[in-house]
């Protein structure tokens, strides 16, 4: 396989079957080494004790590893959110946090690029800019490492709206889906992933044609001149053509597309906001996330007070419009939504 990963945990059943061939074992040896990385979530080759020692000291000896991320950092809030700082081969170090939910289960964030080329106001990752993509072996990662590191804290759902814009990596992350999704390893419904993007709307598009998960859109603005202010990719891809591809969007019975949209006070958050937006979605199967927003360091917005939040909730309440309020988590370590911002790795 021409450019292939040296991080197994990045290629599914069939490509470890070509490389175990290619090493002069059996096909099988690859399905082994697949289940023992994603369902039995070794971490290293050394735990993988199915295989032949000689397998295991070839693969290593071509630089293969089972991951391509190590957990470097580890911060916990007062309310129990975990956030990992993971850092990858090259030295960068991406973040992926652990929401605990009310059912004592928690929800993974998942980043998919170190910083983001994105730049919106109200979000700290976009003001570090871009360094590079995750592999599918570096998206993967966050969530078997955490598995391997906290077997207390089951994750029963996977949110991609950590660092960076998904899809602007739509490939690898894909095949990310495909291997989370793959019945010998993690085995996850499409209704346990979900994809949250800031409107690329080529990459919704080959979202809905090649993968089956959930769809998240960080809108944050009801008209096209206040969400261009807010955020710049809205002058690449306008919202009555972002609101056209979501039109497209498969959605089985049952199924809404989730609109994230972020209080600003005095921004985004009055009544005539609240009405344009009941407008811009009355003609899409949908729910509304309402976000308070979180302040960070250098950021120009306040939080806006939970009576101004109610009061938005009510307003789309009143026009039968399903929405709810996403109270954040992991704030006092920098943790909740828009605060993620890893850094290069010190060590």
């Amino acid at each position: 396989m021409a450019g292939e990963t040296k991080h197994l945990s990045g290629l599914l059943p069939a490509e470890l079957e070509d490389l175990t061939v290619r090493l002069g074992e059996k096909p099988y040896r690859g399905r082994q080494l697949f289940e023992q990385i994603h369902a039995r979530l070794a971490t290293s080759l050394d735990d993988v004790s199915v295989l032949p020692a000689a397998l295991r000291q070839h693969l290593s000896a071509q630089g293969f590893s089972a991951h391509g991320l190590t957990i470097s950092k580890i911060q916990e809030s007062s309310d129990t959110t975990v956030k990992m700082g993971l850092s990858t081969s090259d030295g960068l170090v991406v973040e992926s946090v652990l929401i605990p939910m009310e059912t004592g289960a928690f929800t993974q964030c998942m980043s998919s690029q170190a910083g983001c080329a994105l730049g919106c106001a109200f979000c700290m990752t976009g003001m570090l800019g871009w360094t590079r993509n995750l592999t599918a072996a570096e998206i993967v990662d966050q969530h078997l490492l955490a598995l391997a590191g906290f077997p207390e804290r089951p994750v029963k759902n996977l949110v991609f709206m950590g660092m960076g814009e998904p899809l602007l990596n739509v490939d690898e992350v894909v095949k990310a889906i495909r291997l989370l999704q793959h019945e010998r390893g993690r085995n996850l419904s499409p209704r346990r992933i979900t994809v949250s993007t800031a409107g690329i709307v080529p990459g919704i598009r080959r979202l809905g044609q090649e993968v089956d998960c959930l769809l998240a859109v960080s809108l944050n603005a009801p008209t096209q001149e206040l969400r261009a202010e807010l955020m710049p990719v809205s002058r690449r891809y306008p919202l009555d053509e972002l609101m056209a591809a979501l039109k497209g969007f498969p959605l089985p019975p049952r199924r809404r597309i989730t609109f994230e949209y972020v209080l600003l006070p005095g921004v985004n958050d009055s009544p005539a906001h609240a009405r344009d937006l009941v407008r811009l979605l009355s003609h899409i199967r949908c729910k509304v996330n309402l976000i308070p927003f979180n302040p960070f360091p250098g950021s120009r917005f306040a939080r806006p007070s939970d009576e101004s939040v109610d009061r938005f909730l009510e307003l789309l309440a009143a026009k039968q419009m399903v929405a709810t309020i996403r109270r954040s988590r992991g704030s006092d370590i920098l943790a909740a939504c828009g605060q993620l911002a890893g850094t290069k790795d010190d060590a």
